[in-house]
């Protein structure tokens, strides 16, 4: 390359004889004529060569630089060089090739030429960036760029000794950011994981085997020691393209493509990147772009393993003998070249495998005795969070761009593509928020449209193009007017009316196949807005039915086969159906949210969607339950009659229970609300605040006796507070059906006088099962009321006044220690409070001021024997939110409580040391049951004690409708 002279041909030439004065290319290099024979003098010639440019070469080896330069061997699974006319080299391997441990290390050899010495290593250097070698084996591409890039190099300021002061000194090839390399490791190892867990189930339904859903993977942990640091990670799949990465409480999404060729390509932090790995025995080798990084496996120290294929020479020490750390306790023979294996640890070592024993890489050869297993390096732990990246390429920003693939993110759960929490919930409280928006947004379909004729332009006849256009002007002016219309059946007119003026079924054919997706924009907003939006919940709420329908009429594992019968030899689609079915629950959760909001403030909708919510409500199987009564509980709501209808019904009976004199009750008139059929939990709390003093009572009265139905209420007190805030004291009974139920003896009256007390029962002297209990009801306009007169609700609860000498008699030597006691150990007593206005109506910010005040007074509650304090929070037109606070929990909100009506929560507590039939209970929040029932189930409740739960709920709805979901 430096003298244009063909080395082996003139080597030839030399061995045939001819002199070389007589060889071609000598002739020129020194100036002659090429087919002369005039003899050159090659001490002092007349012109004396001079090298043309300069030349770099470099070998290409299967070494790795990190491990000191030892030589493996393996196969090759990508080969990728791209000759120019400045860079030649050549290969003894390809692709699909491979190099074996008796072949030499070396496999490649490249040339750079240029006019100088700096550009002859710059364009070996670009040669080596573009060098794509994948294989099991490292190479010395790395390190020869590293090498290439070094001053000392440039400067020509090296001697024999260079390399070798580098490799001391531990000089290394570039890597990848470490970030980008973690991201990348654990992105490979988790792709890995769920490839295998798909394929794993796939092969066994082929053969006919029905392995649990749960072993369908969707996330996984991944822990990757790097540098003597140790990262773990979860990474987690919202699609089959986006992955989300989480480590320490931070989280990034990553938009992965898999590569034929086993590679991933990735976005990460607005770039892309060619990533592939390599997993050996102890370590993940993965490489980004042409940069490499080892992760390490946790090792076992007392194991000693091969590091390459082989051939294991001798040991170099007796079987149990004792060696320290660094000694050479084995010689292996890898590729033509003797490698001495070192422990890492001192102890004693015994060997497995015989002298001359052929290696595979990564079998065991010895193990270890460790003198001091503490001493074994452990890694440090990484606490730092992952970097902010830039948000992923989204198809746009524009309403309909957002639109689509906010939808797409739905359909994606639908499929079983679910985030685990507490990422899952917030991320779908947002996409389903920002689906419902655009859906309502007027200028959606003008937005589509728009698109759809941008990209038709110039296919079309002008005329047509002339006439839509002039339409969506029209639409646009008005979109703002309540009565603008998306004008589809005008667009369909048009296309008709140019379709008929075409005499040609050829032009007609293609007419229509240019305006195909016109037709079908048009076909999907024929019934407007409302209508779209009611279709595009239809077609989620549907894929959910389609799947969820396979697995109602059978056990699980009937329903897989049935599955397999009916896609038989294809079992992929059956592989879907269980991937999607094994997240039911979250499914289910995206499920409500759609029925709540499409539902949830327009009644009426619910009688368009009456088919798929009957459908719904079909459903048997348990992990269904929360869907089919959330689609009851809707279509119920649908038949009742309007809010401001019934709230004018009770306010009518209220004011016609009071006198002319407005301070005198008519009970007959207060009993058609409490055994009323008819909602009005919704509606009464707006009373508890009615401007006539009276009513207010009357309120919190009805809503005691028609939530506490079920028991046997004693007395009713009402009082006010020193404020004027209207209160009720109550006392009652369990039911007579409650195994604590146990009649008690006593004189005097039937019934317990209420004095604004608590009372224990006991019996000839013995500490019997408490059945009587008490309650408060008081109705505050804000939380700071309540928390200014707090002293003064808790005072309904002052120490039992025992009333007969005779119980007084049997009860006096055990009542001071025990009663406390068992007061304190069992509490029994409840106080709910109604909130007008709340401070705000995230939920969250609600549970966190109402926790704060519920600890800071968690040792009077105690004294006192509360067992429950339960916060309801009006909305308007809407059920209370009802928040729980138990004693067992030490006053700690229970999201299992969350939105129970106080009566059922505190009976559910009991429930759950007695089983209690609650066939009897009434309640008008059916949101009750969505959670009762799921949480009952989730904590390992039977099938029988779930029952109970749906008999409460249809005690509520009258007999007419029971049985229609059993």
């Amino acid at each position: 390359m430096v003298a244009d002279v063909n080395l082996p041909a003139a080597q030839l030439q030399i061995a045939m004889g001819i002199p070389l004065y007589r060889i071609k290319d000598l002739r020129l290099l020194y100036g002659e004529a090429p087919w002369g024979d005039s003899i050159i003098n090659f001490d002092s010639p007349d012109c004396m060569p001079s090298p043309r440019g300069h030349v770099i070469a470099a070998r290409i080896t299967s070494e790795n630089p990190d491990e000191g330069f030892k030589p493996s061997s393996g196969t090759v699974q990508e080969l990728n060089f791209r000759s120019s006319k400045n860079v030649w080299g050549y290969f003894s391997v390809g692709a699909t090739g491979g190099l074996h441990e008796f072949a030499d290390s070396q496999f490649g050899h490249c040339f750079s030429w240029g006019e100088n010495r700096e550009e002859a290593i710059s364009n070996m250097v670009v040669a080596m960036k573009e060098l794509s070698i994948r294989g099991d084996f490292r190479t010395t591409v790395e390190y020869l760029i590293k090498l290439l890039e070094t001053e000392s190099f440039r400067n020509n300021d090296i001697d024999t000794g260079w390399l070798d002061h580098l490799i001391a000194e531990k000089v290394q090839a570039e890597r990848p950011d470490t970030m980008l390399g973690i991201v990348c490791g654990a992105l490979h190892v988790a792709d890995a994981s769920f490839r295998k867990s798909m394929s794993d189930f796939l092969h066994s339904l082929e053969r006919g085997q029905v392995l649990p859903a749960a072993s369908l993977l969707n996330s996984v942990n991944v822990d990757l020691i790097y540098d003597g640091v140790k990262y773990c990670l979860k990474v987690a799949r919202q699609s089959p393209t986006t992955y989300v990465i989480i480590m320490n409480g931070s989280d990034i999404e990553i938009d992965v493509h898999r590569l034929s060729d086993g590679g991933l390509l990735l976005s990460y932090d607005g770039s892309s990147h060619t990533t592939y790995m390599k997993e050996e025995v102890d370590s993940y080798r993965i490489t980004v772009g042409n940069k490499t990084c080892i992760f390490e496996k946790e090792k076992d120290p007392t194991v000693l393993r091969s590091p390459s294929a082989g051939k294991l020479l001798q040991y170099l020490v007796e079987d149990g003998t004792h060696i320290c750390a660094g000694e050479t306790y084995a010689e292996i023979e890898v590729m033509k070249m003797v490698m001495t294996l070192n422990v890492q640890q001192s102890g004693c070592v015994h060997f497995v495998k015989r002298p001359g024993a052929v290696l595979k890489s990564g079998c065991i050869l010895a193990r270890m005795e460790l003198d001091d297993p503490s001493s074994v390096l452990r890694v440090k732990l990484n606490t730092a969070v992952l970097p902010p990246q830039q948000p992923l390429p989204i198809i746009g920003e524009k309403l309909h761009q957002v639109f689509h693939s906010v939808l797409e993110n739905l359909v994606k759960v639908m499929d079983g593509y679910c985030l685990e929490e507490p990422y899952f919930y917030n991320k779908l409280k947002q996409w389903v928020a920002t689906l419902m928006k655009t859906l309502r947004d007027p200028s959606l379909p003008l937005l589509e449209l728009q698109e759809i004729m941008t990209s038709v332009a110039g296919r079309i006849p002008p005329s047509v193009e002339k006439d839509i256009r002039k339409v969506m002007a029209q639409y646009a002016s008005n979109i703002t007017s309540v009565l603008c219309q998306f004008p589809s059946q005008k667009i369909a007119n048009i296309l008709d009316y140019h379709a008929a003026t075409l005499q040609r079924k050829a032009d007609r054919e293609v007419f229509f196949m240019n305006t195909q997706s016109i037709v079908q924009l048009v076909q999907r907003y024929r019934s407007g807005i409302r209508g779209y939006m009611k279709s595009v919940v239809l077609d989620v709420l549907k894929r959910y039915l389609q799947v969820e329908t396979q697995f109602q009429q059978a056990h699980y594992d009937k329903c897989v086969i049935n599955l397999r019968e009916q896609y038989k030899p294809d079992m992929s689609p059956v592989l879907e159906y269980i991937f999607s079915h094994a997240q039911v629950s979250k499914k289910n959760i995206l499920v409500t949210m759609l029925i709540d909001q499409l539902c949830g403030r327009d009644p009426t909708l619910a009688d368009e969607l009456m088919a798929i919510l009957n459908e719904l409500t079909q459903l048997s199987k348990m992990e269904n339950s929360k869907v089919a009564l959330r689609a009851r509980q809707v279509l119920i709501a649908s038949h009742l009659p309007s809010y401001e209808l019934r709230h004018n019904q009770v306010e009518s009976i209220f004011l016609s229970a009071i006198d002319m004199y407005g301070h005198q009750f008519c009970p007959e008139n207060l009993k058609k609300l409490i055994l009323s059929e008819t909602s009005i939990f919704d509606v009464l709390p707006n009373f508890f605040y009615h401007v006539n003093q009276v009513v207010c009572m009357a309120a919190l009265e009805v809503y005691v006796r028609r939530a506490y139905i079920a028991y046997e209420l004693n007395s009713i007190q009402h009082h006010r507070l020193q404020d004027g805030t209207c209160a009720v004291d109550f006392q009652f009974m369990l039911p007579s059906s409650h195994p604590n139920r146990i009649p008690v003896p006593v004189s005097g009256p039937g019934q317990f006088e209420m004095r604004r007390q608590s009372s224990e029962l006991f019996l000839d002297g013995a500490l019997s099962p408490p059945c009587q209990r008490m309650g408060a009801m008081v109705a505050f306009q804000c939380f700071d009321d309540f928390r200014r007169n707090f002293d003064e609700v808790l005072s309904s609860f002052a120490e039992p006044l025992l009333e007969s000498a005779s119980f007084s008699d049997s009860c006096s030597g055990l009542y001071d220690k025990e009663n406390f006691k068992n007061k304190r150990e069992n509490p029994i007593h409840i106080i709910n409070v109604s909130i007008k206005t709340a401070d705000t109506e995230d939920d969250d910010a609600l549970v966190t001021a109402l926790t704060a005040f519920a600890q800071s007074k968690k040792a009077v509650l105690f004294e006192y024997g509360i067992r429950r304090v339960t916060f309801l929070i009006a909305q308007k037109r809407e059920f209370p939110k009802f928040f729980t606070f138990r004693a067992r929990d030490a006053f700690q909100e229970d999201r299992i409580y969350r939105n129970l009506e106080p009566a059922l929560a505190f009976q559910l507590e009991l429930n759950r040391m007695k089983n209690f039939d609650l066939t009897a209970v009434p309640c008008e929040n059916h949101k009750m049951h969505l959670y009762l029932g799921a949480a009952r189930v989730q904590q390992g409740a039977e099938v029988t004690d779930y029952r109970f739960f749906i008999r409460a709920y249809y005690s509520t709805l009258g007999s007419h409708h029971k049985g229609s979901l059993l």
